[in-house]
C-alpha cells in the first residue's frame, strides 16, 4: 500500500506539470491582455512598456519558467486587473465555492441513497419507478433552466428565499438544490444499480440463509460494500461540484470559483486562470487519491500490486 501510495504520488506531479503546460499554453490562445490598456491614440512605444510591465515580453518558455518557480513556492502570481496576489484571490473566493458544494452534496446524499437503496429493495414498483424517473429528469435537465424556474417560484412568486447572492444561511439553498438536483440522480442510480448486484451476490444469500435479519443483511452487509463505487463517483462528483458550478455560480451572482473564472478568462488574466485552474486540479488528484485509500479500507480483498 505504501508503496502504491508514493508511486501514486509521483504520477500527480507529473500530472499537475503537464496540466500547468496545458493551461499556460491554452489560456495565451485568448488574446493579448496588454489590448485592454491601450487606446486607439496609444503608440507603439505604451503598448512595448505596456507588454513588457506585465511581463509578456519574454519568451514562452521563460515565462513558464517563471510560472512553474513562483507556483513551486505556493505563489500563483498577481492578478492582471485585480492588482492582488493570486493565491488571496482564489482563498476570499473559495470558502463560498465550498459552502455551496458542501451544502449541494448533503443535500444529494441525503435524498439519493435512500431513494437508490429502496428503489433497488422495490424493483419494479412504482417507488421504483419514481426514482428512475428523477433520475432521468436529474441528468437531463439544464441548470441554468431549474436555477431560473427555482427563482421564479420560491424568490418571486413566494418571497420565501432570497433570488441570489451570499446574504446568509438560507441564500445557499436554492444555488444548492440547483447544483445537486443533477447529482441526486447519478448517485440514486448507481446506488440502485449497485445494491441490485450485491442483493443477486452468494455472499448476501447466505447470509439470509444463516437467519439474520432483513435489516442486518442490508444496511450492514449489502449497503457497504454497494458503497464501493458510490464512493468512487461522490468524491470525484464533489471536486467537480467545486470546478463545475460556474452556471449555478451565475445565475445566482455566488461570488464564488465559478463566478471568478469566467471574469478572469473575458479579462484574459493569465496568471488568475492559471491559479484556479491548478487549484481545481490539485483537488481533483487529491480526490482520486483519497478514493484509492478508502477503498482499500473498505474492501479488504483489494490489494494494489503494483
Amino acid at each position: 500500500m505504501q508503496r502504491y501510495i508514493l508511486q501514486r504520488f509521483v504520477q500527480a506531479i507529473i500530472c499537475l506539470l503537464a496540466i500547468s503546460v496545458i493551461v499556460f499554453g491554452l489560456v495565451r490562445l485568448t488574446g493579448d491582455p496588454t489590448m485592454f490598456f491601450i487606446s486607439e491614440s496609444s503608440t507603439q512605444e505604451d503598448y512595448d512598456r505596456i507588454h513588457a510591465h506585465l511581463g509578456l515580453d519574454k519568451p514562452l518558455y521563460i515565462q513558464y519558467g517563471v510560472f512553474l518557480s513562483q507556483v513551486a513556492r505556493g505563489d500563483f502570481g498577481h492578478s492582471i486587473f485585480m492588482k492582488r496576489s493570486v493565491a488571496s484571490i482564489i482563498a476570499g473566493r473559495l470558502p463560498a465555492t465550498l459552502e455551496l458544494s458542501c451544502t449541494a452534496m448533503a443535500l444529494s446524499l441525503l435524498m439519493a441513497l435512500p431513494l437508490g437503496v429502496y428503489a433497488a429493495l422495490r424493483r419494479g414498483s412504482l417507488l421504483d419507478l419514481v426514482v428512475r424517473t428523477v433520475a432521468v429528469l436529474g441528468q437531463s435537465m439544464p441548470a441554468f433552466w431549474l436555477g431560473m424556474m427555482l427563482i421564479l417560484v420560491f424568490g418571486l412568486y413566494l418571497g420565501v428565499l432570497p433570488l441570489g447572492g451570499r446574504t446568509g444561511p438560507t441564500s445557499v439553498i436554492l444555488p444548492a438544490i440547483t447544483l445537486g438536483y443533477f447529482f441526486v440522480a447519478g448517485i440514486a442510480r448507481l446506488t440502485r444499480s449497485s445494491m441490485l448486484d450485491i442483493l443477486d451476490s452468494e455472499y448476501v444469500k447466505l447470509a439470509r440463509i444463516k437467519g439474520l435479519s432483513e435489516r442486518t443483511v442490508i444496511w450492514k452487509h449489502a449497503f457497504k460494500n454497494a458503497m464501493l463505487p458510490v464512493v468512487t463517483y461522490t468524491s470525484i462528483m464533489f471536486v467537480a461540484m467545486v470546478g463545475g458550478a460556474v452556471v449555478t455560480e451565475t445565475v445566482f451572482a455566488w461570488p464564488g470559483l465559478g463566478q471568478l473564472v469566467i471574469q478572469a478568462v473575458n479579462w484574459r488574466d493569465f496568471p488568475l486562470v492559471q491559479g484556479i485552474v491548478l487549484v481545481i486540479a490539485v483537488m481533483y488528484i487529491t480526490a482520486n487519491l483519497a478514493v484509492d485509500i478508502i477503498y482499500a479500507y473498505l474492501n479488504p480483498k483489494i490489494r494494489y500490486t503494483r
